[in-house]
């Protein structure tokens, strides 16, 4: 079901929970507001539709084709090649701000299955990814 997207700062500042099986219904939800707002949207974490959960779905461009990504739980165990640049947020009001990111990344992630994976991301893709596990973190660009 798609969404309403949240816009409390107070509430996006909060960290978000471990997802377990019973929140695959959210991720979901999340993917199919991603989808409608594809136009202006590459990626949405859970709390950006006010669910405080580490879910992130986003538009991974990694493969042969574009395609959608659901990841539950992800985390950065890798990081290189640090650079500063400049993201908007749809949750925020006001155009880009600063960020610092990194070119590659190596993310743990569960599946809407619960099974586990580890993959590197690059370019584009990695920025996204990087965005919104920020969000499960409650940071804010």
């Amino acid at each position: 079901m798609i969404k309403e997207l949240m816009h409390d700062p107070i509430f996006l500042a909060g960290k978000s929970e471990i997802a377990n099986k019973e929140d695959t219904y959210i991720a979901e939800d999340l993917l199919e507001t991603l989808i409608a707002h594809k136009e202006g949207c590459v990626g949405m974490a859970a709390n950006m539709i006010g669910v405080k959960k580490r879910i992130i779905a986003f538009l991974d461009e990694s493969g042969k084709a574009p395609t959608y990504t659901v990841m539950l739980n992800p985390e950065i165990i890798k990081r290189d090649g640090a650079y500063d640049t400049e993201e908007g947020c749809l949750s925020l009001l006001g155009g880009p701000r600063p960020c610092k990111r990194y070119k590659s990344i190596k993310v743990r992630y569960q599946t809407t299955e619960l099974q586990t994976r580890i993959k590197t991301y690059t370019g584009f893709t990695a920025q996204i990814i990087q965005h919104e596990i920020n969000h499960c973190d409650g940071v804010l660009i």
